[in-house]
């Protein structure tokens, strides 16, 4: 099978980045998506801004992405952006409006109409020239438009996503992009939903398990500048986060892998952690600054059989057996589409 690459579209499950060193976010592939940033979520007298505008203003949304925006030009990172439009043919002809509970919101709101101010981007977010502007997604999907086209040509393996709404767009786009491989990021602080609960089950619960990291832009800001100029090592005294940006602990050694064991990072014990906890060094995807990102949020790091420093042999028996050597994939029966062994 030839090598997955962003050129060259999985047909498994994949990591794109697999064969990319370092922690950050290697400038040639990486690109913020913004989604949906427009006047119907985000200006006042928008279609949606009676829903939108307690998390909008919480977390000055507008603000936070413009620096967003702006931070990854000035690093060339490309800048796309995802928003909707509907025209009579989507709803006379496609009934989009019974497809489902949020098209139906969107229906009755008269949100989004194609050519309206609603529609349009913010003022402090438009988009330039050399920007790319995506063609409208119809629901919650970003990745049903031709985003996959423009990841490809620009040759992205890791993707940035801020913008409307948490629960919805972001969260969707970004479970999109992971299961095609991509390594995913959200931007908490640039992202707002229609409640609070919906933003907070988002961020909190749903993002830290979807992508590997949930940060802010400033930590985004400073993690690329750091990428830009070869910064990105782990050193002791760090300060761990959880893949929630919830902080874990410190580091004390950053062990190098030997014939026996994984490379690891140190982590002793403490008023949280009541043993040594010893973190496989593939679990850090980011750096920023003096800080440290694992993909395992913070409430799940103590479950995680990390007590003992990551021997080979135990890092093989996770890894599972290879695929020739398995007769029958769930044991007392084969999948659709697979021909039964001839054990069965």
């Amino acid at each position: 099978m030839p090598q997955s690459t962003p050129e060259n579209p999985p047909t498994r499950a994949t990591y794109l980045p697999k064969e990319e060193t370092g922690i950050s976010f290697p400038p040639d592939r990486t690109a913020l998506l913004v989604i949906d940033p427009v006047n119907d979520f985000l200006s006042e007298g928008g279609a949606g801004w009676e829903l939108t505008k307690t998390t909008v203003e919480k977390n000055d949304v507008v603000g936070h992405l413009k620096s967003a925006i702006e931070g990854a030009r000035a690093h060339g990172l490309p800048v796309l952006f995802g928003p909707m439009a509907y025209t009579r043919e989507d709803y006379a002809d496609e009934q989009l409006q019974r497809r489902s509970g949020i098209n139906r919101l969107m229906f009755e709101r008269k949100m989004f109409l194609a050519g309206s101010w609603g529609a349009d981007f913010h003022p402090d977010l438009q988009p330039r020239a050399d920007d790319t502007v995506l063609l409208p997604h119809k629901s919650c999907d970003v990745f049903q438009t031709d985003l996959p086209e423009h990841l490809r040509r620009l040759g992205i393996t890791h993707l940035i996503i801020a913008g409307m709404s948490a629960n919805l767009c972001c969260e969707s786009t970004g479970r999109h992009a992971m299961e095609a491989g991509f390594d995913v990021t959200f931007l908490s602080d640039a992202i707002g939903a229609s409640s609070l609960p919906e933003y907070e089950a988002a961020i909190r619960l749903n993002y830290p398990l979807i992508a590997n990291a949930v940060i802010t832009v400033d930590e985004f800001l400073t993690a690329i500048g750091a990428s830009t100029a070869g910064h990105s090592d782990v050193e002791p005294g760090d300060t761990i986060r959880g893949s929630d940006d919830g902080e874990i602990g410190t580091v004390d050694k950053v062990v190098a892998a030997t014939t026996e064991t994984e490379g690891y990072l140190l982590m002793p014990r403490g008023l949280i952690f009541k043993t040594d906890t010893y973190i496989p060094l593939d679990a850090v995807v980011r750096r920023s600054g003096t800080d440290v990102f694992i993909n395992i949020p913070k409430l799940i790091v103590g479950t995680m059989p990390w007590d003992k420093p990551p021997f080979r042999a135990e890092r093989h028996a996770k890894q599972g057996p290879r695929a020739t050597d398995v007769d029958k994939l769930y044991g007392s029966c084969a999948p659709s589409g697979q021909k039964p062994s001839a054990h069965g």
